[in-house]
């Protein structure tokens, strides 16, 4: 069955106290206590040794496996009371405050979290002081949030004004919702009455949001698995050669591609697959004196007429 990343998070803490009970303890065993294969388990092993009581790299859990038996190596040095430098307690003030002002969030949730914070305080002392000097607001990405929120807890249709950046259009259209997750922005998994199709939507795009008394009543879909990123071109799907400058070598690491040429300027050539070829216009763009699109003909030519377009606008 797939989980998300708050029921991996959730098992993971768990593992960590069960493998402290059992050095040594078998992988199949561990893997058949928490009803997971032992692939998921090797899975979560990967990741726990990037964690531990300081995001500053020390303390970090010195966990391995050999395959068979899983040892952890330093349980009695990460097991020392958690104490939180100032600027750490701060940004988990900050940040809870910030949550329980989010509009649509569960009364019980914001109660939890306000006690939760007021502990906090207590436990920080005199590192919470600055935290109250700053603040954070939400702006309409967090009303969007709580609203799809609210919609997955009680399993009810949403009515959307999209804007797709691929059209350059906004679009109305009625979602069942399936999950919320995040890869670099917050997204929402969503069954698309307008497509007849899944859908995935971006919530800083949804211009207006209202929930429907109809149920949401998605088929039976299997969850895509998110590991390797949000965007997973197939190998049918049409291929874009770019070539980018010193200046454009991000692009190798934000979009998935086939593969990247060193170019004797210190740039790279791109070869990536995308099934909509015509939504790296913008990309193009964006990359502006830093890159181009050299295949397909007719997408480069596009682009240029794009540039040329939004150049003449200014112009005017």
């Amino acid at each position: 069955m797939a989980t998300n990343a708050i029921d991996q998070t959730r098992r993971m803490l768990s593992l960590v106290t069960y493998l402290r009970e059992r050095p040594g303890a078998r992988v199949g065993d561990v893997a058949r206590a928490f009803g997971i294969t032992e692939d998921e388990l090797i899975g979560d092993l990967d990741v726990l040794p990037m964690c531990g009581t300081s995001f500053r790299g020390g303390d970090l859990l010195d966990i391995d496996t050999d395959g068979d038996r899983i040892w952890w190596h330093n349980p009695d040095d990460v097991a020392e009371p958690l104490r939180l430098a100032a600027d750490e307690a701060t940004a988990l003030l900050v940040a809870a405050r910030a949550v329980a002002t989010l509009p649509g969030l569960r009364e019980g949730d914001r109660q939890a979290l306000l006690r939760a914070t007021a502990k906090l305080e207590a436990a920080a002392g005199e590192a919470a002081g600055a935290s109250s000097r700053l603040s954070v607001i939400f702006e309409s990405e967090g009303g969007v949030f709580a609203d799809v929120d609210r919609a997955i807890a009680e399993r009810r249709r949403l009515w959307l004004r999209y804007y797709s950046p691929a059209r350059d259009e906004l679009t109305e259209r009625e979602v069942d919702p399936i999950r919320l997750f995040a890869v670099g922005h917050t997204y929402m998994e969503a069954w698309c009455r307008l497509s007849e199709a899944r859908r995935t939507f971006r919530l800083d795009r949804v211009a207006e949001i209202k929930l429907l008394d109809a149920p949401a009543d998605p088929p039976p879909i299997e969850l895509r698995d998110l590991s390797e990123g949000l965007v997973q071109p197939a190998a049918e799907d049409p291929e874009v050669v770019i070539e980018v400058g010193p200046g454009g070598r991000w692009v190798a690491e934000y979009y998935p591609h086939d593969r990247a040429d060193e170019l004797p300027d210190g740039g790279l050539r791109i070869t990536l697959r995308t099934p909509d070829p015509a939504s790296l216009r913008r990309l193009a763009l964006r990359l502006g004196r830093d890159g181009r699109i050299v295949s397909p003909a007719v997408l480069a030519d596009s682009a240029r007429q794009a540039a040329g377009q939004a150049l003449a606008a200014y112009g005017g």
